[in-house]
């Protein structure tokens, strides 16, 4: 069976990624029909918009899509595509799973943690503006509706995948109406599941806790900013932010809408061509092959994952090693071959 499956191509490293990513699908025995739409910086050098219609209406009719990320402008402050992107697909959470790679150094075993953020407002769906000059002020939006959805989602999402606790990471101590509501829509929503323990945890301390003992949390739900902080935090615990992936969820038409990324990313010239590592995109990849029906695929390019890190002979720059982009790819195709 020959699967559809639709790439936004973000250019820089992504370009690297895909080519990787290709080879170690087709290696598992996917057979994939890839719809490739190029975004962002990319998009526009080819005299495109950014986040072009037909991209669009690409991902919705197909509910899912593969994404490397998106380069904004040279010199650009004020524009983020990636962001942009969540909006215009009208994604609301996004799922970091922090987990330890076999064969990758950490400072923390047995790491296991659903980082579940909320990505629809915050301080990054606020404006900014310059009140006078020297003093900038930005407003942080909390709206009731998000907070409630957010924390509905990640305890139905706990429900699902077995978790029997949820921290509520929040700074309620000194934003006690922002904060404060975002806490009382998790405690109104904990009721409605009552198998699932509800915690609390105030940010500051909630990070001095992940790098003192990060096996006390099962799952993590926050705001934007705290999200987007503590998942980066999360994945130096598990080796880096190549270890990790980001998996957005949206609605359209009542069905789910999911986009799966690398959440890493730059131009060839920051990172250098043929360098980066691919394995965050490969394990986007295989969360998005899991939920294609292809779970057996999935789990034989982890299994092969983890027996080239194991063997350490093949590892990237960021990771310590020489390797290139192709030569990890390389090694995952061997490592599939092998154990068929």
């Amino acid at each position: 069976m020959t699967r559809d499956l639709v790439l936004i191509q973000g250019g820089g490293v992504g370009l690297d990624e895909e080519a990787a990513v290709r080879r170690i699908v087709a290696a598992a025995g996917v057979e994939v029909r890839w719809r490739v739409f190029e975004a962002g910086q990319a998009a526009m050098d080819s005299g495109l918009p950014p986040l072009p219609p037909a991209m669009l209406d690409a991902v919705r009719e197909a509910g899912r899509a593969l994404k490397t990320k998106l380069l904004n402008p040279p010199g650009s402050h004020d524009t983020n595509f990636n962001v942009e992107l969540r909006r215009a697909l009208e994604l609301f959470a996004s799922v970091r799973p922090l987990r330890n790679l076999d064969g990758v150094p950490a400072r923390f075993r047995n790491v296991d943690i659903l980082l579940v953020r909320e990505i629809t407002e915050d301080l990054y769906a606020a404006g900014e503006h310059e009140i006078v000059p020297g003093v900038v002020q930005s407003i942080k939006v909390v709206t009731e509706a998000a907070c409630r959805r957010i924390c509905r989602f990640a305890f139905a999402l706990a429900r699902v995948e077995g978790r029997k606790a949820i921290h509520c990471i929040h700074k309620a101590n000194i934003l006690k109406l922002a904060d404060g509501l975002f806490l009382e829509c998790f405690r109104e929503t904990a009721r409605d599941f009552p198998e699932i323990q509800p915690r609390e945890m105030i940010v500051d301390n909630c990070c001095m806790q992940l790098v003192s003992n990060p096996a006390q949390f099962q799952m993590l739900v926050t705001g934007n900013l705290y999200g987007d902080l503590l998942s980066d935090l999360g994945a130096g615990l598990v080796g880096g932010i190549s270890a990790t992936v980001g998996i957005n969820h949206g609605v359209w038409h009542g069905g789910p809408l999911r986009v799966y990324e690398s959440i890493h990313g730059a131009p060839r010239e920051v990172v250098g061509k043929n360098c980066a590592n691919p394995l965050a995109l490969t394990f986007a990849a295989c969360a998005l092959l899991r939920d294609e029906g292809e779970a057996a695929a999935a789990e034989r390019i982890r299994a092969a994952v983890r027996r080239v890190l194991e063997a350490g002979r093949v590892r990237t720059r960021d990771l310590g090693g020489t390797a290139s982009t192709l030569d990890m790819a390389a090694a995952v195709e061997s490592a599939l071959r092998e154990a068929a």
